[in-house]
């Protein structure tokens, strides 16, 4: 079991994000049918028409014609989880190289329930914002490991906080607006499309003009915050809503409690290297190669390795020592086409790291494998 990104949600994100690639097209989902009564208002209009605009052009359609890229295998399977270096790869193909702003704003602005599996399901039965907040928290491991949400409760005024937990730098801006715009929208599915919250903030610079970050949640909004955040009033955090439907709500959290205790542990930094190893061409790798498939910085990398006991190079190490075992296994290829392939200077500096590895030469081991 791969993680840290369950595959369903993942998936629904993702294709979500391909097909769309874009602003909603009209006000924000209302899928519990909690409208306010007022929904087509000036400001719900002004939001269709500022909102609306397709991210269309070459980065959309780049995204669209590569859609078939998501579609099976991990991405299809209730039993997987993704590394979060895959689920970067989406955002990297749908920000495209100008990185348009508010993009990931837009995405979690139009987020529907199905994209968050059984936590989405879970929230539409919750009767107050504190009782959503709270399965979130607990929840948001079954959509992703990624970061974490923390409620903070006050005598006025609550926070909803999210930190990633992935290594600084490796989850674009973007990526977090999602999340928080994701966070305000599934508050409007209980509170009405018209909700907005007391204020949000963010820990990164703006990215673009303000207003759409205004239209969208409809509060001051402030970059450059210690945290990100989401304040909302705390009588309106525990303002009863609806009825609810209480066994509705505990067959899903009996269903989430499953998943949640199904869940692997965290891939480490050292797997996730080898498993890329494991795949590249031995033979001109370097470990700039990985900082950018695991949109991690050089210092970065080398710090995480460290931690875990490891380095670049002993990993580089394993990786031909693996990968030559299987090449003598497997094919006649001589020791030095063998050598060249591991990124070795030819037969004799092969013979030598295979002695170092085994305590046999390559030929020995060979003739081992075949032997009666």
């Amino acid at each position: 079991m791969r993680t840290p990104e369950a595959p369903t949600v993942a998936a629904a994100y993702a294709n979500a994000v391909i097909s769309n690639g874009a602003a909603p097209e009209g006000d924000a989902p209302d899928p519990a049918g909690a409208g306010d009564g007022d929904a087509r208002g000036q400001e719900d209009a002004d939001a269709r028409g500022q909102e609306g605009a397709d991210v269309r052009g070459q980065q959309g359609a780049g995204v669209r014609a590569d859609a078939r890229v998501y579609e099976g295998g991990a991405w299809a399977s209730s039993a997987e989880r993704l590394p979060f270096s895959e689920v970067r790869r989406v955002w990297d193909r749908v920000l495209g190289p100008t990185e348009q702003p508010h993009t990931g704003l837009r995405i979690g602005y139009a987020l529907q329930p199905s994209a968050l599996h059984v936590l989405g399901h879970l929230v539409l039965t919750c009767t107050s914002l504190a009782e959503a907040a709270a399965q979130a928290v607990r929840y948001l491991p079954l959509v992703s490991e990624a970061g974490a949400l923390r409620l903070e409760r006050g005598a006025r005024r609550s926070r909803l906080v999210y930190r990633p937990s992935v290594p600084e730098g490796a989850m674009h801006p973007q990526q977090v607006e999602a999340v928080v715009a994701a966070s305000v929208t599934a508050a409007r599915w209980i509170a009405g499309r018209r909700w907005a919250p007391a204020a949000v903030a963010f820990t990164h610079a703006r990215i673009g003009d303000l207003a759409p970050y205004e239209r969208i949640l409809r509060c001051p909004v402030s970059f450059g915050a210690e945290r990100n955040t989401v304040t909302v009033a705390t009588p309106e955090l525990d303002l009863v809503r609806g009825p609810g439907d209480p066994e509705l709500a505990a067959l899903h959290r009996a269903h989430a409690d499953r998943l949640l205790s199904g869940l692997a542990a965290p891939v480490t930094v050292r797997q996730r290297v080898r498993g890329w190893l494991d795949q590249a061409p031995l033979d001109r790798v370097g470990p700039e190669d990985v900082q950018e498939a695991l949109h991690l910085s050089e210092r970065t990398l080398r710090r995480l390795l460290r931690e875990e006991g490891t380095c670049w190079s002993d990993l580089l190490d394993a990786a031909r020592h693996d990968r030559a075992r299987r090449l003598l296994a497997s094919t006649d290829r001589t020791l030095e086409r063998i050598a060249h392939e591991l990124g070795l200077s030819g037969a004799p500096a092969f013979v030598r790291a295979f002695t170092r590895w085994e305590g046999t030469t390559p030929g020995s081991y060979r003739r081992g494998l075949t032997a009666p």
